[in-house]
């Protein structure tokens, strides 16, 4: 896994909706992980209107991700937040890749941004290293990577 971030892009007049869906599960870190893409979105693009939505665990992100997609009027990009720490069974395992298949189903099937930042850690420690710590901040990172593809999209459509 990468230890450093992309460039920060430039700020964007793009206006319109982002969304970030978060799980509410291990809410020290997800709340972490929407607090700092917030800011970071109020920061790189002032001119969006940003709606957080929490579900209860990371598992549910993927279909609340699809509904929002599917709305008559869509977001410019939608984030996905959450962090699944892996235990002693494969289940942690099994829901990521669930979880990573379906974002991408939707980001693809609807030509809309989905960010992936749903974090499989091995512990707290990498936990609040990506959500809390500023070095590996995954929340600004998403942020950062929405602004991005927003202009590219921009570009493109």
């Amino acid at each position: 896994m990468s230890k450093s971030a992309a460039e920060t892009p430039e700020a964007t007049k793009q206006a319109g909706t982002v969304a970030i869906v978060a799980s509410r599960y291990n809410s020290k870190y997800t709340d972490a992980l929407v607090k700092s893409a917030s800011e970071t979105l109020a920061a790189l693009a002032p001119d969006l209107e940003v709606e957080v939505t929490r579900v209860p665990g990371a598992f549910e992100i993927p279909v609340l991700v699809e509904a929002v997609a599917c709305k008559d009027v869509q977001p410019l990009a939608i984030l996905a937040l959450g962090v699944i720490i892996r235990g002693s069974t494969a289940h942690a395992d099994l829901i990521a890749q669930s979880i990573t298949q379906s974002l991408q189903k939707t980001g693809v099937s609807h030509l809309i941004p989905v960010i992936h930042e749903v974090l499989l850690v091995e512990n707290t420690e990498q936990a609040e290293a990506r959500s809390i710590g500023d070095e590996l901040n995954r929340g600004r990172e998403a942020a950062e990577a929405a602004v991005a593809m927003i202009d590219v999209m921009a570009d493109v459509l």
